[in-house]
């Protein structure tokens, strides 16, 4: 039992499901403001986010997360109530135990023993807290970076507690990640009696040859820090469910994660041009959930690297795969952005879980990477 322990269990028994937050970061920021934050509460629409922040000085660091959780799925299949926290062979079960309130917990105790040891540390450390990440994240972390952005206050350094290990904790840190670009793409046919084909246009028929192309290609190799841009199609739709009609449209689903190497004006013009080659009756609906970033090696990754280095005695890899976090609103500002929390094996699972021990492992290397930063 820890100040870590105690925290994550007391944010995970409170079912903030996105995008609730059922008072979770009400207990951050009492805890933030005893140690001298000045906290700002933005709620838009129906999330609640907060900043705080202690000091007014440049260099600022950041840490970012969320205090939502994706929804328990079925009851029964839980070992124990997801949002009764339960140890069991050294593991803590709950919903959010890893993804990603252990993470949060660990972000405030790291702060309450640095600022102990260091109340007049340099620049500023702050907390951008959104309880709209696992949800639609439209009136979360984007805005509170859009009302800081229109007062001109500016984060230097940002570490997002999204669990990245995976065989150990500190094994991985995201460095940066992949883009997503998302299309919905309908293909318009002619519907008709699957008996008389001449009177009718079959759009699965008509799309088959495209889609095998857009299959095929090598949309770039990647480089060092990003694998190569993958297409990969996730739902297709057409007819009416009977056996004999033709349908007269095809819907298809398809997502884009891509690398630095690539676009999202480059993939959308290549896919339109394909269509257009192919003499496609089609509508096309794009969506970017966020561009590819990239946090070179400097002061935020070596300090990280040095923090695991002397609390879990291994040395970090730098990775940017997995699907996409809160890190691409912040990272456009100009912010070095990295990813570091606890296992990610079982997030999002039933019975999820986390090693009730790595929580104050994970809380030393955070106090770890604000002493390498700002003592």
């Amino acid at each position: 039992m820890s100040a870590t322990f105690d925290l994550a269990c007391d944010l995970i028994s409170r079912p903030s499901v996105t995008p609730e937050d059922k008072g979770c970061q009400e207990v951050m920021i009492a805890r933030l403001e005893a140690i001298g934050f000045t906290i700002e509460r933005l709620r838009f629409d129906d999330v609640d986010n907060f900043w705080a922040r202690r000091g007014t000085e440049r260099p600022l660091f950041a840490f970012a997360g969320h205090t939502d959780v994706v929804p328990t799925g079925p009851l029964d299949q839980w070992q124990s109530d997801p949002f009764k926290p339960e140890v069991r062979d050294g593991l803590l079960y709950g919903r959010g135990a890893a993804d990603m309130k252990g993470s949060l917990a660990a972000m405030v105790t790291a702060c309450e023993r640095f600022i102990t040891t260091h109340a007049d540390h340099q620049g500023s450390i702050a907390f951008l807290i959104t309880s709209d990440e696992e949800g639609p994240s439209i009136n979360g972390t984007v805005k509170v970076i859009e009302h800081l952005e229109a007062r001109g206050e500016k984060i230097d350094w940002c570490l997002v507690g999204e669990p990245t290990s995976t065989s150990q904790l500190g094994d991985v840190i995201k460095n940066g990640r992949r883009g997503s670009l998302g299309c919905k793409l309908t293909i318009h046919g002619v519907q008709g009696h699957i008996a008389y084909p001449h009177l009718a246009k079959n759009p699965i028929h008509l799309f088959a040859p495209a889609l095998a192309e857009l299959s095929e290609i090598e949309w770039d190799s990647g480089n060092d820090y990003f694998p190569a841009t993958s297409f990969q199609v996730s739902n297709i739709n057409g007819g009416t469910g009977a056996t004999n009609v033709i349908p007269g449209d095809l819907e298809v689903i398809f997502n884009f994660r891509f690398s630095t190497e690539v676009t999202e004006q480059q993939l959308r013009s290549r896919v339109e041009a394909l269509l257009n080659r192919h003499q496609l009756n089609y509508t096309i609906d794009w969506r970017l959930s966020g561009n590819p970033f990239l946090t070179q090696p400097g002061a935020l990754v070596n300090a990280t690297v040095a923090a695991i280095k002397a609390v879990c005695g291994i040395n970090a890899a730098l990775s940017t795969s997995g699907g996409t976090s809160d890190g691409r609103f912040i990272a456009p500002t100009g912010s070095q952005v990295i990813e570091l929390g606890p296992l990610n094996a079982t997030i999002h699972q039933i019975d999820e879980c986390v090693n009730a021990k790595d929580l104050d492992r994970l809380s030393a290397i955070y106090e770890g990477v604000l002493i390498e930063l700002l003592r």
